[in-house]
């Protein structure tokens, strides 16, 4: 994908070295965006192989509101290993925020006030089919409240989606961008997400839009970048999904058709 091959030479370019709290150092820029138009094609990473099976694993836990990686998590791909706690949870992270934001209402009735819960997901998907002008279809996971009951704090805050003309687009923000690592899953993570979407609300999944806040490449990762940029780029593949709710999908009912990709590329995981 041109539009992430850009994203690389740029940032090699023009970024500054920045220190980080892994304390494995980076070179990074702040604020960059990139646009995939899903109708050419699912946006999954061809100059490197990216376990597709594992962003679905992840997305359909997202979507399940999970919170811990023995949720038919773990066995599937590494990705939050080494952020759990030995019972494998994280707290509230993406998934519980996303279906279970809490919020307290005052009950009459025993003058206290009762937990109650947003699902965020639900929600959204109903303004799309019944508010598809609304300006306020999004979904965050940066609850200020829960940051500090979290493994990890939610990298893409937020997403927001817009309907026009029979097509669904989503703009992702993304607070801190693993480039090497991150940003090719998150990529597909959200374009499958809003074709999901899109097709239980009969639209054309359309632009995804990702803007990156602090987009950075670690130092140990450069030399393996610089190899995908010697890498000529692949036909995209093609997403097939079965006729079913966005909530209700399985694994099963989620395929890629002819996916080309050059060989995999080891990068270590800055914890």
């Amino acid at each position: 994908m041109k539009q992430y091959l850009d994203l690389v030479r740029y940032i090699l370019a023009h970024g500054e070295k920045k220190e980080d709290r892994t304390g494995t150092g980076t070179i990074a820029v702040f604020g960059y965006q990139m646009k995939f138009d899903l109708r050419q094609g699912f946006p999954l990473l061809t100059t490197k192989k990216v376990l597709f099976d594992g962003v679905v694993y992840e997305l359909l836990w997202f979507l399940r509101g999970a919170t811990n990686i023995n949720d038919d998590l773990k066995q599937h791909t590494p990705i939050w290993n080494a952020w759990a706690k030995e019972d494998g949870e994280l707290g509230p992270v993406y998934g519980y925020q996303w279906r279970k934001w809490e919020k307290f209402v005052w009950d009459e009735k025993t003058k206290t006030y009762q937990k109650h819960y947003v699902d965020q997901i639900a929600q959204v998907i109903e303004m799309i089919k019944n508010k598809p002008d609304s300006r306020r279809i999004i979904v965050s996971a940066w609850n200020v409240a829960d940051l500090e009951r979290m493994a990890l704090p939610p990298c893409h805050a937020f997403f927001q989606f817009f309907v026009i003309n029979g097509r669904l687009d989503c703009q992702l923000y993304q607070r801190s961008a693993d480039v090497a690592l991150g940003v090719p899953f998150n990529i597909a993570s959200y374009a499958l997400l809003m074709s999901m979407i899109a097709q239980e609300c009969s639209l054309v999944p359309g632009i995804f839009v990702h803007t990156l806040g602090d987009a950075h490449i670690y130092l140990n990762h450069i030399e393996g970048l610089k190899i995908q940029l010697t890498r000529t780029p692949k036909p995209l593949p093609v997403l097939k999904l079965n006729n079913k709710k966005t909530l209700e999908m399985t694994f099963e009912d989620i395929k890629l058709e002819n996916y080309q990709h050059e060989p995999f590329i080891k990068f270590p995981i800055a914890v």
